[in-house]
């Protein structure tokens, strides 16, 4: 003898949260599952254990933790944006399994200048949104935010959210700390909007910015929870002055995950080796181990100009920018010429390959010898397509 349960839905006992589990007339279900799924992320590094770039920088731009950026003028101090640690008093993430965290502080206490700005943001390439699975232009299609941030005052604070394709369109919300110096845990969920257009490419498709400060000449009246035009002169509403004004002001972030859906699921952990060949798609290292004469790639001379083949460890998402400080080119059991020029990769660069072809320009070189390109004085070398 069989019996069959026919209920349309499944939910807690108060009723109070929605339904865990929604049954349709067809047959299939959704449900609110917070077991670690994989792949549903679409922030890179959001733990923020890679730091390919340095550990700290007075720079604005990507310049630390991968796939992070900071912006910050006028704010009458020293920016600095940094890798940090969490310890087993770092209540909250700590026992959630993060062990770094993003940081951007001012030396001392700013000055709310009308122009003055501080902020961090992560750009997420358009193609990974355009097939996440979201539907964007349909207001019942969620996306969910979640992170970990403390800040060294209580107040509120805005996230802005960006889209770049079509006509540029913007959703900004609020958060606030649980108190100075505390850990708080945030979740938002983002319905999509007619208007939002998001291309299949690898340009930047949507960017997640959260603004410390910013001055009266970046904010006004705008509404939250809801998506507009983008304005550069209203990002937010005005801001109190308490963070940039106190003390000395901090930013912290990490556990920042983006997801399909209208909830936020555990945050799901990759190892530093899959975060990291990630983050290679944006920026790529290469460091001599204390050695003067490093070799990173084998060519030939082209008339006046070397023509180096690199190998790579992971094909970069556009055509990247080289940078190559105090680096010579040796020719095969013979002198070295010094390359004081930028070196560029050939504009036949081809996305999938894992051996970028770099000229470096302006040598007396013999054509058709062989060439290698060679670190000097303990240089390295670096490649950037960030968004």
């Amino acid at each position: 003898m069989s019996s069959q349960l026919k209920v349309n839905s499944i939910s807690d006992a108060a009723g109070a949260n929605g339904n865990a589990i929604t049954l349709a007339t067809d047959g299939t279900c959704t449900a609110k599952i917070t077991n670690n799924l994989s792949n549903r992320n679409l922030i890179i590094n959001g733990a923020c254990a890679v730091a390919q770039y340095a550990s700290s920088s007075t720079s604005a731009g990507y310049k630390t933790v991968d796939r992070y950026k900071a912006e910050g003028s006028n704010t009458g101090q020293t920016a600095t944006q940094s890798q940090e640690s969490l310890s087993s008093s770092d209540t909250g993430p700590w026992e959630k399994g993060f062990r770094k965290y993003y940081r951007l502080a001012l030396a001392g206490t700013g000055t709310a200048n009308v122009n003055a700005w501080a902020s961090m943001q992560q750009r997420v390439e358009a193609q990974n949104i355009a097939c996440s699975g979201w539907d964007y232009t349909s207001a019942s299609s969620n996306i969910t935010l979640s992170f970990w941030f403390r800040a060294s005052t209580n107040q509120t604070f805005y996230s802005y959210i960006y889209a770049y394709d079509g006509t540029p369109k913007a959703y900004t919300f609020s958060f606030t700390a649980t108190g100075n110096n505390t850990w708080t845990k945030v979740t938002k969920t983002i319905p999509g909007n007619s208007g939002i257009t998001v291309d299949n490419d690898n340009g930047a498709g949507l960017q997640i910015s959260l603004i410390a400060f910013a001055g009266t000449n970046y904010t006004n009246n705008r509404t939250l929870n809801t998506w507009a035009a983008h304005d550069g002169n209203n990002y937010a509403p005005d801001m109190a002055t308490t963070w940039i004004t106190t003390g000395t002001p901090t930013f912290d972030l990490t556990g920042v995950q983006l997801e399909v859906g209208d909830h936020a699921t555990e945050f799901e952990m990759r190892s530093y080796a899959q975060e990291l060949q990630l983050c290679k798609r944006y920026y790529q290292k290469h460091a001599p181990v204390n050695a003067d004469h490093m070799i990173w790639g084998w060519g030939r001379a082209e008339s006046n100009t070397g023509r180096i083949g690199l190998p790579i460890a992971v094909p970069m998402r556009t055509t990247p920018t080289v940078y190559a400080a105090k680096n010579r080119l040796m020719k095969y059991q013979g002198t070295a010429s010094d390359s004081t020029d930028t070196p560029s990769v050939l504009t036949n660069w081809v996305s999938e390959s894992n051996v970028y072809t770099i000229d470096f320009g302006g040598h007396s070189l013999d054509h058709n010898n062989m060439y290698n390109l060679t670190s000097n004085a303990d240089s390295g070398l670096t490649l950037s397509s960030e968004i």
